[in-house]
Parts: C-alpha cells; structure tokens; sequence
C-alpha cells in the first residue's frame, strides 16, 4: 500500500503520525510520501520540502506568500499523480491540502481522504458540497460532524481526536517539574502564544501585558511557556521583554522524548492556561488544566470572518459540551485588561471548567481505541470499499 500524505501545521503533523502509526500497525510494508514535521518523519516520512512552508492562515497573511504556495502546490499535485499512490491524505491546511487534492482528482482516479472535516458548522457552509467534488472520504475529529459530510455524498467517519490517546503527565511529575525549577507551591500561569509567527508576534505583547497586570494581584506569580519549534527564537525574545519573568522550554534544546515530557508535565502543573485559539484547548482539556483562549488576527481577517461566522464561540471544549464555560477573547476584544481579567477569575474557581473538560475527552473518544487506528482502519475500509 502506497500512500501520499500531506500536513501543513504542527497539529497536522501529530495527526498525521498517529494515522501512520495506525497504517504501518495495521498494513505492513506501507509506505509514505509527501510532506510532514517531525512527527510524520519520526513514523518514516521523508518530507518533500520543510512542513513549515505552509504554516500560514489568515487571508492577509497568506496574500504576501500566494505565489511560493501556488508553486509548491502545483509541484505536490504533479508529484502526486506522477506516482499514483493507492491513496491520497490530506490533513487539515484547507488553503494548501485542498487545492492539491482538486488538482489531482481533476488529473487522475487516486482515491482522496482529507483529516479533518472543514469546519462547515463555524463558517462558509458551502465549502462541503465544493469539496465533495474533489474529495471522497473524510476523517472526522469531532462527533457532530460525519452528518454534513455525507450530505454531500462523500463518505465520512467519526476517528475521535489523538489527543485522547496521549499520555498525561500525573501529579509526581507534575510536583517534579515544579521543585525542578524552583517553582514549588506558588501559581503557575502557562502560556502557549501559539506555533505560527505571525501569531505569536501579534499575541505575545498582550499577553505579556496581561501578565503583567495579574501579577499585582497574585503574589509569586510563575510562568512558563512550551515553545513549539518553529518559533522557538521568537517566542524567547517577546517573553524576554514582559514585566514578569517566564520560564521558556525550548524543546531543541533536549532530545524529542523529553521535550514532550517537559512540555507535558508543564500542563500538568499549571494552575491556569493562557492559550492562543486551536486545537491547543483540546490538549489542555486531556489535562485537565482550566484555561481562558484569546486570539487576535489581521483587521481585515477578523472582520470578513466575524461576519461569515455560524457561532458564537471558537473554543473547541466550548463547542463540543455546548457550554460556554472557557472564557475567550477575540479580535478587539483580545487586550491585557480583558484577559487579565477572565484569569483572575479562573483563579479564584477552576473548578468550573472541570466537568466540561471531562465531558469533552469522552465525546472525543477517551478510552476507546486510538482515534490514529481508528483513522488507519477507516482509510483501510474506505480503499476496499471503492
């Protein structure tokens, strides 16, 4: 079985290496083409040019780099129906995946897959009966979604999400991290600006700001932030500059295993999250860490996407309990004082987040098979099946 698979951002990435994972369990002998991060590469994947290329969203974000990624998309679709793989897989990155895989269905017969259902039910609901043009089969991470789907006529499985499956940091580790770096009882914010740097430039000044008004009222007041990679460098140099010190785990600075542990056991530890929109909500909820989300995008962005937007809330845990429990703050609303505030307030009562996030991991699949397998035999089914 030959399959071409293709992630754009770090959270396609880990999708991406659980499904390999599933596949290589499941079919011996697969092997793997196209374009991932270390994840995908850990499970085998030589990736066909650097996965951090397409890590790119907003619409004025993406206009300064429209013609490198046209390039790069054209030169994956030809790669693509040159060497005809039993199965294309396309993970998330609509702007990217979704344009190769219109370019290969319209050259070729290649069955495609795309992980992670278009999130039809938040904005532009027209984009599943486009896609159903292109796409024959989607792997769908939250339970509400196989139904608008298959509206469409392509096939469609709920797999349940990955995060489900990680492993969580338990509290010796959680009161590990802490006496290693000196923490020990006082409150511990962390901080996660996002893994995009066009992100963590607009979002780590305001949130350095809003730390810096929290710490008047929280005596002793620790942060830490879980750099991803890419913006590793940048993401030292904001924090570096805030009104209150933050620890920064650099995971190049450590072997994978032990980045992950760090980085795991820092949730863990936390006693508030401050946390860019994504599916980073869902990671925080698997450990059970209160959280508020706060987001801030390009004017132009902001605007055209409020004014198509079906809901009222983007936070995933808020989404999927249908509750509004985990405070956000988007756009204009994304400021020190606003944010400060809603921690102040997850501080004083934790608690009140505790049902939903358990709520959350069973919906997504918590202790049933790994949603990675649970993906491998749906893509397995689905190739038999045409």
């Amino acid at each position: 079985m030959r399959v071409f698979i293709i992630a754009g951002e770090p959270s396609g990435d880990r999708l991406g290496a659980a499904l390999m994972a599933g596949l290589q369990e499941l079919v011996p002998g697969v092997t793997f083409d196209g374009i991932g991060g270390d994840g995908m590469q850990g499970q085998g994947l030589t990736s066909r040019f650097p996965m951090e290329e397409l890590s790119v969203m907003g619409i004025t974000e993406i206009l300064p780099r429209y013609r490198a990624l046209m390039a790069r998309i054209r030169e994956t679709a030809q790669a693509v129906i040159d060497t005809r793989p039993d199965v294309l897989i396309t993970i998330d990155s609509p702007d990217f995946s979704l344009r190769v895989a219109s370019r290969v269905k319209a050259a070729s017969d290649v069955r495609t897959v795309h992980y992670v259902a278009p999130t039809v039910w938040a904005w532009r609901p027209g984009r599943a009966r486009k896609m159903s043009a292109f796409i024959d089969h989607v792997l769908a991470v939250l339970p509400f979604e196989p139904p608008l789907m298959t509206a469409h006529g392509m096939d469609c499985d709920f797999v349940g999400h990955p995060v489900v499956a990680e492993r969580q940091a338990d509290n010796d580790e959680a009161l590990a991290f802490r006496a290693r770096h000196g923490i020990g009882e006082a409150p511990l914010v962390l901080v996660l600006p996002g893994s995009r740097r066009g992100e963590v430039g607009r979002l780590a000044p305001v949130f350095g700001a809003a730390l810096g008004s929290l710490q008047n009222d929280v005596p002793g007041l620790r942060i830490v932030v879980p750099a991803a990679a890419p913006v590793a460098d940048m993401v030292r140099d904001l924090a570096g500059k805030w009104p209150v010190p933050a620890l920064v785990l650099d995971p190049r600075e450590e072997t994978t295993d032990r980045a992950i542990a760090e980085k795991r056991a820092a949730f863990r530890a936390a006693d508030v999250a401050l946390a860019a929109s994504g599916t980073v909500s869902l990671e925080l909820a698997a450990a059970r860490t209160p959280m508020v989300i706060a987001y801030n995008m390009q004017w132009l962005t902001f605007r055209i996407i409020k004014a198509m937007a079906l809901i009222d809330t983007v936070t995933l845990v808020n989404l999927v309990t249908d509750t509004r429990v985990v405070p956000e703050y988007l756009g204009p609303a994304c400021t020190p004082e606003n944010i400060a505030a809603g921690l102040r307030r997850v501080l004083a009562n934790p608690g009140d987040q505790m049902a939903a996030m358990e709520l959350t991991m069973q919906r997504l699949g918590e202790g049933g098979e790994a949603p990675g397998l649970r993906a491998a035999r749906a893509v397995i089914d689905g190739l038999a099946r045409s």
